[in-house]
């Protein structure tokens, strides 16, 4: 039998394009985490904010803020995913860290980047998608703009299948609505566990950003609800209640077959 997965959950403000504030705040939060976890969940940009400012605030892979992951996930002991600004080969990514305690680490770099906030102008789309796995437990990471595009977060498409799946996020307020209904649909349609992780404050482009992180299980029905509040949130997860579910209820085997190019 799988063992229960522990999770914790972290919204909160950040500091605008402060590197070095934003480090220091996430390490005094991660300490205050109590009971030992698995799986610690930062936002999106968790060192900046949302910017496009990426000429000025990126980072080499191997940087500041991987060595503080690697640093943060040891002390731990549990895996801490965040995405921050990497600059590669002259390119600039929104790049999610899957940071392992023992220093192993994969990435995913957002694959949709957001349009309408000149993402796409500033950053390089990602095209690989990871799987990673906890005691058992499968976990796909994805990012923010990723939510609102199901073809992406397929269960069982081309090597995807999950138990867990994870978004961090920089959501603002005025689209919450569908910040919360779309975590709902992609829990339903997926028959899956969902995290997302979204931060609260005010940016520097005077954007408000109100949380709403949300920890759903496999039938859409939340778990836990942080709404506004700055808030680091623990939750247990269970797998032998999901395998059961997907027994009783297996949708997924009625799923068109279909494949995504360069996937």
């Amino acid at each position: 039998m799988i063992e229960p997965l522990h999770i914790s959950m972290i919204q909160t403000d950040l500091h605008w394009e402060q590197i070095d504030a934003n480090l220091a705040m996430f390490e005094e939060k991660i300490w205050k985490i109590n009971s030992s976890v698995d799986l610690i969940v930062l936002p999106e940009m968790f060192t900046t904010g949302f910017t496009m400012n990426a000429p000025l605030l990126a980072e080499p892979m191997n940087g500041k803020t991987f060595r503080w992951m690697k640093q943060q996930a040891s002390q731990s002991q549990a895996v801490v995913v965040g995405s921050y600004i990497v600059k590669e080969n002259n390119l600039f990514y929104n790049r999610l860290i899957w940071m392992q305690p023992d220093g192993i680490y994969d990435y995913y770099d957002k694959h949709h980047l957001f349009r309408l906030g000149g993402e796409h102008s500033i950053y390089t789309s990602g095209s690989k998608r990871i799987c990673k796995t906890i005691k058992g437990w499968k976990i796909f990471p994805l990012i923010c703009y990723d939510l609102r595009f199901p073809v992406w977060s397929r269960y069982q498409l081309t090597r995807c299948e999950y138990d867990v799946l994870v978004y961090i996020a920089s959501w603002p307020e005025k689209r919450a609505y569908v910040w919360d209904s779309l975590l709902r649909a992609r829990a339903i349609e997926n028959i899956s566990y969902v995290i997302g992780v979204n931060r609260i404050g005010i940016d520097g482009s005077s954007e408000i950003y109100k949380g709403g992180s949300l920890a759903l299980d496999y039938k859409g029905s939340p778990l836990c609800d942080t709404n506004d509040r700055d808030f680091i949130f623990e939750m247990t997860l269970n797998k032998q209640n999901l395998d059961d579910f997907r027994i009783k209820f297996p949708i997924h085997l009625d799923a068109d077959t279909f494949y995504l190019d360069n996937v």
